[in-house]
Order: C-alpha cells, then sequence, then structure tokens
C-alpha cells in the first residue's frame, strides 16, 4: 500500500512537471519574410519623390514602378542632387517579388550618395514638431500602391500625385478598399508643399461620406467617432504617436 502511493505521488508530481514545462514552452516564431537581396541594382528615370507627412522625402517612384526607399535624412541631399525626370542608378537590397528596393547608394548626375549609420556619440535629430502638420484631405483614384520594404501595403498614390499613407496593418484590414484604380478617399494629418502633398490617414472610405476612422489599432474595430476637431490656421494636431482624426471637410 505504501509502495502504490508513492509511486502514484511519482507519477502526479512527473506529470504536474510536464505539464509547466509544457506551459512555459513559447508558440512557435512566425513565419519569416524572405530575406532582402543584397548587391541588387536598378537603374531609371525619376517619375516623382516619395513623401512622408513631414514632407520630408524618404523615397522615389521610378517610370518602371520600382520604389526606391531610403531614410528622410538623406531626403534634402538627394533633392539637390536629382530631380524628377533625372536618371539614377541605386544599389541596395530588395526581397523577393517586391517592387522595392532599399537604398544603399544612390548615383546620380555625376555624384554618389550613400547611406551610412550614425557617427558613435551622435546626437539624435530633435523632435517633429506637430504643430507643423496641417489637416488635410484628398480624394482620387488609386494610381499605384506603395509598399514597405517586406512588401506589405502601407500607402497609396493617388491620380493627382496625393500620397496617402498609413500603417502596413491598416493597409492589411483595408485590402478590399486599397486597389488600383478604385476610389479613395482619405483624410489626416501631412503637409503641401511645392514638392508635393503627403498625409498621415485617419479615416479612409471610397468617399468622405463612407470613411471610417482607422486609427483603432491592429485587430481592432475603429474607434467611434469623437467630436469635431477645431479647425484653421490655428488647429494644433496630436503628437504623431497620438494621431486623431481630422476634419472631414479640411482640404
Amino acid at each position: 500500500m505504501t509502495f502504490s502511493f508513492h509511486r502514484a505521488t511519482l507519477t502526479a508530481a512527473c506529470l504536474l512537471a510536464g505539464s509547466a514545462a509544457f506551459a512555459q514552452t513559447p508558440p512557435p516564431p512566425p513565419p519569416i519574410a524572405a530575406a532582402p537581396q543584397a548587391g541588387s541594382v536598378v537603374s531609371g528615370r525619376v517619375q516623382q519623390w516619395l513623401l512622408n507627412s513631414n514632407g520630408e522625402a524618404d523615397g522615389l517612384l521610378l517610370a518602371d514602378g520600382t520604389q526606391v526607399a531610403f531614410p528622410p535624412h538623406l531626403g534634402a541631399d538627394l533633392m539637390k542632387t536629382l530631380k524628377p525626370g533625372d536618371t539614377v542608378q541605386v544599389s541596395g537590397w530588395r526581397a523577393p517579388n517586391v517592387p522595392v528596393l532599399r537604398a544603399a547608394t544612390i548615383n546620380a548626375n555625376g555624384q554618389s550618395i550613400t547611406d551610412r549609420p550614425p557617427t558613435p556619440g551622435m546626437a539624435p535629430p530633435a523632435p517633429r514638431d506637430p504643430a507643423a502638420l496641417s489637416a488635410l484631405s484628398a480624394n482620387g483614384r488609386i494610381a499605384r500602391l506603395l509598399y514597405t520594404d517586406r512588401g506589405d501595403v502601407r500607402g497609396a498614390l493617388l491620380d493627382d500625385k496625393t500620397i496617402v499613407r498609413f500603417p502596413p496593418h491598416v493597409g492589411a484590414q483595408n485590402a478590399a478598399l486599397l486597389q488600383p484604380g478604385a476610389a479613395l478617399y482619405a483624410s489626416g494629418w501631412g503637409t503641401r508643399t511645392a514638392m508635393g502633398s503627403a498625409l498621415e490617414a485617419t479615416r479612409l472610405g471610397q468617399s468622405a461620406d463612407s470613411a471610417r476612422e482607422v486609427f483603432g489599432g491592429p485587430g481592432l474595430e475603429p474607434a467611434p467617432r469623437g467630436p469635431a476637431r477645431p479647425r484653421g490656421p490655428g488647429a494644433v494636431p496630436p503628437a504623431p504617436l497620438m494621431l486623431q482624426p481630422a476634419p472631414a471637410s479640411a482640404s
């Protein structure tokens, strides 16, 4: 009887230990995207700058549809070196079946600009002033989708060359809406400059009447619409990490 009791106790302890170990085993990692291929080189004519909502160039669209991505701190130098219509040669990294080349070096008009890591000890750039953003809206047809260098949809280029941006999870949630040739209305916060217009969308839809807020977060329904925000030159947009819906009628 004593032997049977100890054996049963030992068996239960082993099962509990095994269950605890199983419970602590982390889930398998998600599939890894195809590794970008180093040493990729493309040449082509620059069709237009790709701007972020701060009005900074962080990409180029070539005439063949290739999207060239680079960090915004290179944008100012590149704008002094080339313009739409110029021919460029770009070397960098590219994932298979993705129309985006992450630039390492851009050659144009006899000059070469290379993306280099920051110097150790260099101070980070000053934070951007959210008050510099304006409430903007855009309405047109999608000429081309914009992608991350992993192949996720993260924006749209409209037929009037306005750039609408949003996080990749918003692109995935609105895949049915985001189709080349489809009508798109967007409102949010951004800039309008001589180089073009770009906004970070807080509302998307086929029209202003059907637009829905998109800043609820991945896997969540869009947040309910809040009270109207102040309009006009005195309106102060929120900080970039806490974007709120822009007035639907702003333009």
